[in-house]
């Protein structure tokens, strides 16, 4: 093993060949972006197409996508702007489509944490993104949402002939497809890609 430096102002401890000088303010230096002209400058302004697609109801498209998919991310914030996104998963069609700007997703047992849900409670607005196992395109569904404990269409929402405590009730304001480039480029869907391990956790992470 090679042999530590001393340590001095300004230097880490770590081996000779890698020594570096510690940084005491890791954004000395960034120019931020502070405007929405600044973010089109560097940009450039959306394809029309882009914007026309956005949609404030659930049409035949979105219904079809929504009962194929098993997974959901759902973005929250609290009214003080403290964030969360909540990976949501069950068999395929989960999520309901009540009527064309209505959406539930069931609550199912885990950590009982339950960060989005205590966010929603001081600011309804959310985001959600739904994924197709093996398909690159999203479905983006945005919107204003509301905890309910029990509602006529909770059978529906049933998991092995058990209803959810709780389940999540989304009236739509923006729905579109997002395109493939994220997870194509990242390859998400191509085995080949995958890691072999995962990192470790430490030994104060339980899994819930």
């Amino acid at each position: 093993m090679c042999d530590l430096l001393p340590i001095e102002e300004g230097w880490s401890a770590v081996e000779p060949d890698r020594a570096t000088t510690v940084v005491d303010d890791p954004l000395a230096g960034v120019v931020p972006v502070t405007s929405e002209d600044e973010i089109t400058e560097l940009l450039g302004p959306p394809h029309p197409i882009v914007i026309a697609k956005v949609r404030s109801d659930l049409g035949d498209f979105e219904r079809q996508w929504l009962a194929l998919s098993p997974f959901c991310l759902i973005a929250t914030s609290a009214a003080d702007g403290s964030c969360d996104v909540t990976p949501k998963g069950d068999p395929p069609g989960f999520a309901k489509v009540l009527d064309s700007t209505t959406l539930v997703i069931p609550d199912r047992p885990g950590n009982r944490r339950a960060d989005g849900w205590r966010n929603v409670l001081s600011n309804g607005q959310v985001g959600t993104v739904f994924f197709l196992p093996g398909h690159g395109e999203t479905l983006r569904i945005n919107g204003t949402a509301q905890l309910v404990r029990d509602a006529p269409f909770f059978d529906q929402l049933a998991l092995d002939g058990v209803p959810p405590r709780m389940a999540l009730v989304i009236r739509t304001r923006q729905v579109y497809r997002h395109c493939s480039r994220a997870l194509t480029k990242s390859g998400l869907w191509k085995p080949e890609t995958w890691p072999a391990t995962a990192p470790k956790p430490p030994p104060i992470v339980v899994e819930a």
